[in-house]
């Protein structure tokens, strides 16, 4: 969980960089970017932001999706520069490097629960199937019993005893 905590403060971390990107300079004239697009773009920006810091990769994928064609609609238009695209693109390329990154662990981590669950499941089930077959398996059935002198065997013996000679 460690690490999963680790990835999830790096991608926030990438997040504000690209939040940071965006706005710098936002205030002058001379920025490359007009107010209308910056507006809008700092609206994506959030989203990104705001998925990421819920750990939630594929909607701040989306999010950066949208930033990424809106910026492209922008520079279309005229309204954010050649430079300043190129410096939003690069911020969005890394977020998504870190955004891929956190959905591959937290991927391989949901691999690894299922196949531990799987295994605890598979040795329950080889457990109650063992018990089962015990219980089912019949009690061997009791030896006989040894015959007994019941008078059955007296025939042979009539003429041997005391008081006979």
């Amino acid at each position: 969980m460690n690490a999963g905590r680790r990835q999830s403060q790096a991608i926030r971390w990438t997040a504000a960089l690209l939040a940071a990107g965006l706005l710098a300079g936002c205030g002058t004239n001379n920025t490359g970017l007009q107010p209308s697009a910056a507006r809008q773009l700092q609206a994506r920006v959030l989203e990104v932001s705001e998925a990421s810091s819920r750990n939630d990769a594929a909607a701040a994928l989306k999010a950066l999706e949208s930033l990424e064609a809106e910026l492209a609609a922008a520079q279309s238009k005229g309204q954010v520069s050649e430079e300043r695209r190129q410096t939003i693109t690069t911020i969005a390329a890394a977020v998504r490097a870190d955004l891929n990154n956190a959905a591959a662990a937290a991927a391989a981590a949901a691999a690894a629960k299922a196949a531990e669950d799987a295994r605890i499941a598979e040795e329950a089930a080889a457990a109650q199937q063992a018990s089962q077959q015990a219980a089912q398996t019949p009690a061997p059935a009791p030896a006989p019993a040894p015959a007994t002198g019941n008078g059955e065997n007296k025939k042979g013996n009539e003429d041997k005893g005391k008081g006979k000679d």
